[in-house]
């Protein structure tokens, strides 16, 4: 078979084992293609290992104690606007994000030691919650689609276009992954909630993560062959399959293995951590483009650090959503949700840095959005932890999936002593903090 770049770097990891002995690489025996060399391997069966991420529901290296107050100050602020009957959207994508960006607040509140808005949180979780796994939700809601074993909106079976394409299988992960974080979240803080909702929230994950028999199609969104996931869902393009957000697909196999955490199910967290670090190591193959990178022409290197739209055939600079220009929603749409795991994807500084800078001059356009701007100061926060403090201050508002706490709260749990990998970062900070 042929094996691509991500294939022989998880294989040459393995080369120390005895499984690697069966399989012979043929360095001169290549294609090229849009995802590299496709390098032949003669054996017959391969070992991909890779480390699992170290799932964590808290900041890796913790928050700086000095920071609590400015933090609490900012939750109790956000706490106090959650409001479940205010909200205006019945997306499931828009809704999701509203309910995981709460549960980001409780989370954060356990980690500053301030469990006081706890309860209000929980309130606002079950409120928003509790209607789309009842099916009480008029305006939307989920229905299981025996045709192709998986779960559609309301919405998404009148019409393919809603929800973003969501009833034709478009982005299943990316939703359904901010209600599991959700979900996650709210079993940890009330478990007798969460036995009582333990088989819906099963079937939210088994839409895009079954691994069994079962009425779910297996693995839905991932590709086991490529490593990382599809959003395109039932859709035909000339150019195959696409994926646009990296992080919202590795949100997603981290919900679900936190979802694992707050139920006691270690298989789950065992598969969900997985394969949130082949989702990572793809996205750090494919999607970010380093300076002086020789996997794609020198051009397209030059002019991108980061991949807008990556399709089975081509790769796109622009966005569904923007051109390419709008570099801030580029690195953006990589980056959100700002979590944990966002530490693991991020992790090499030196690329951090060339992407910031790259992306920094955009901010120069007329109109360009407070949230987008938002997830590029946590990128800075980083590498310049005080520039990017200073930077968040002087916004006005943010992504609807993000406030200004959990920013903060980003900002005050970066480490001063951070070094960049030459292998993407994550398996130092794997090996450094895998403990926690």
């Amino acid at each position: 078979m042929l094996a691509h770049p991500l294939h022989l770097r998880l294989l040459s990891d393995s080369d120390s084992d005895s499984d690697s002995d069966s399989i012979t690489i043929l360095e001169d025996f290549k294609y090229n293609s849009i995802d590299g060399d496709l390098v032949g391997v003669v054996g017959d069966s391969w070992v991909l290992k890779t480390d699992p991420v170290s799932v964590t529901w808290h900041s890796i290296k913790g928050v700086q104690e000095e920071s609590y107050s400015q933090l609490i100050e900012a939750l109790i602020k956000d706490v106090d606007a959650l409001n479940s009957s205010a909200i205006s959207t019945s997306s499931s994508y828009f809704f999701g994000k509203l309910i995981a960006r709460a549960a980001r607040l409780a989370l954060i509140a356990e980690e500053v030691c301030y469990p006081d808005v706890i309860p209000a949180i929980k309130k606002f979780l079950k409120e928003t919650i509790e209607p789309w796994m009842n099916g009480t939700f008029g305006a939307n809601g989920f229905l299981y689609d025996s045709k192709w074993g998986g779960i559609v909106t309301k919405q998404g079976s009148l019409d393919s276009g809603a929800d973003f394409g969501f009833g034709v299988y478009n982005d299943h992960h990316y939703h359904l992954g901010y209600f599991i974080y959700g979900i996650a979240v709210l079993a940890k803080i009330d478990a007798a909630w969460g036995r009582k909702y333990r088989p819906q929230a099963y079937s939210l994950m088994a839409d895009f993560m079954n691994l069994s028999k079962s009425n779910y199609t297996r693995l839905r969104c991932f590709d086991l062959w490529k490593l990382h996931s599809w959003a395109g869902g039932l859709t035909e393009f000339a150019d195959g399959r696409n994926q646009e957000s990296t992080s919202e697909a590795v949100n997603a196999y981290y919900s679900a293995a936190l979802m694992g955490l707050a139920y006691g199910d270690s298989h789950l967290v065992s598969i969900g951590s997985t394969i949130s670090g082949f989702e990572i190591q793809a996205a750090q193959t494919w999607w970010h483009v380093k300076e002086g990178d020789n996997l794609y022409p020198e051009e397209f290197t030059r002019e991108n650090r980061v991949v807008g739209v990556l399709w089975a055939n081509k790769r796109d600079s622009g966005l569904w959503f923007a051109p390419k220009e709008w570099k801030e929603c580029r690195l953006g749409i990589q980056l959100l949700p700002l979590l944990p795991i966002s530490e693991a994807l991020f992790s090499d500084v030196e690329f951090v840095r060339q992407l910031v800078e790259w992306t920094l001059p955009a901010l120069g356009r007329e109109g360009v959005g407070e949230g987008w701007k938002g997830f590029l100061y946590a990128l800075q926060g980083v590498y310049d932890k005080e520039g990017a403090l200073v930077n968040v201050g002087r916004l006005n508002g943010h992504d609807d999936g993000n406030s200004l706490t959990n920013l903060l709260w980003w900002i005050y749990s970066r480490d001063d002593q951070e070094v960049g990998c030459d292998r993407g970062g994550k398996f130092c900070w794997y090996s450094r903090h895998y403990s926690h």
